[in-house]
């Protein structure tokens, strides 16, 4: 076997059990769909099979002051909120995983296990450094457009500080869609900040984004409409059933096939004529990739910290980025509730973040429509 090969055989091995290791805990898909109106409308699941999240609903208050955290414990980048935010927040910190601002940006927070390599830290740069799960933070709370997201990034430094939670920096990558539509994916590759166009606005976890891109042209055939009878010789094989121009799509749960999975899905959307229909749509497809509770835990999972779980798919959102509101619902309560940001003053909030519970009963809201 000549080096190249075995290079790249060993490449692909350890690509694969990075993905193995390291997705068994994560397995988020993202998506945004384009109403008629020109209304955008993003969507996605929260999988997490080694705990619960605990995640709350924050709302951040314009002039809010912010700071990060660096490897050595120095002060990192310290910022005030431009702009109020409201999401999604992790562990019971003032994280943000997933949420909009009230000028309608929307930030994805994803694993990218076995790629996500972070800047080096240099603690001559302590006050512009800040780490992974301070991301989202600082971009919601900075920037109103995906092209102001380009331009800012280049003056700050993401650098692996570690997640006493998880003993590691935690490996991340991001989808971030702005109001107009436009949408980048950001990755830190081999410690160097990588952005990419998404035209397609899908995101899945490892490996890396153009890899995905690229993994698209096996799939060129799917089609949403049903594949024609075929004759052969004197006989005409008809299609069994519905369905038929999906044949091949991959079905199972690893980043790759839902990937693309989610282009199909995206790109084979209902016409949707506004935000309101087309949140119906995103809450559509988002089901198609929810995850039973032993399916992305992996074989080390604790039980102990799985008790309580209903679900490997611990939430799933909707925001839709011209009408701002967020929606979300939970692995407890499918009933869909929703924060409209253009209600919110967030002037106010005493200077503090606001934290709602996702579930107020971590039960189903079920009608009895029994006849009397």
């Amino acid at each position: 076997m000549n080096f190249l090969k075995r290079s790249l055989i060993i490449s692909m091995f350890l690509a694969l059990a990075f993905t193995v290791f390291y997705g068994a805990a994560s397995a988020c898909t993202s998506i945004a769909l384009v109403a008629e109106d020109g209304t955008v409308v993003y969507g996605r699941t929260m999988e997490w099979g080694a705990f619960d999240l605990n995640s709350r609903v924050a709302i951040i208050p314009r002039g809010y002051q912010l700071s990060a955290h660096t490897p050595d414990k120095k002060p990192g980048l310290s910022w005030k909120a431009r702009y109020g935010v409201a999401g999604l927040d992790a562990l019971e910190k003032d994280i943000i995983t997933d949420g909009m601002n009230e000028k309608g940006l929307v930030v994805g927070v994803l694993y990218l296990p076995g790629f996500a390599e972070f800047q080096p830290y240099d603690p001559a740069r302590a006050n512009i450094s800040i780490g992974s799960a301070e991301f989202a933070n600082y971009v919601l709370t900075q920037f109103a457009t995906v092209d102001e997201v380009r331009e800012g990034l280049k003056k700050v430094r993401v650098v692996p500080v570690v997640e006493p939670a998880l003993g590691i920096p935690v490996p991340l990558h991001w989808t971030v869609i702005d109001q107009s539509g436009k949408a980048i994916v950001v990755q830190y590759l081999k410690g160097e900040l990588t952005i990419f166009d998404n035209p397609l606005r899908v995101l899945t976890n490892s490996p890396s984004f153009d890899w995905h891109m690229t993994n698209l042209r096996n799939y060129i055939n799917l089609s949403a409409v049903a594949l024609p009878t075929k004759k052969i010789e004197n006989l005409n094989f008809a299609p069994i059933g519905a369905g038929t121009g999906f044949l091949g799509i991959p079905g199972d749960y690893t980043p790759p096939s839902r990937f693309v999975r989610a282009v199909a899905y995206s790109q084979t959307a209902r016409k949707t004529p506004d935000g309101d229909e087309t949140v119906y749509e995103v809450f559509r497809i988002m089901d198609n990739f929810n995850l039973p509770l032993g399916s992305a835990e992996g074989p080390d999972a604790n039980p102990e910290l799985l008790k309580g779980m209903r679900s490997s798919t611990i939430w799933t959102t909707a925001a839709d980025t011209r009408n701002l509101k967020y929606y979300y619902h939970t692995q407890h309560n499918r009933k869909v509730r929703m924060v409209d940001l253009k209600k919110i003053d967030f002037s106010r909030n005493n200077g503090k973040i606001k934290h709602v519970p996702l579930d107020k009963r971590k039960s189903q809201e079920i009608e009895d429509v029994t006849p009397k």
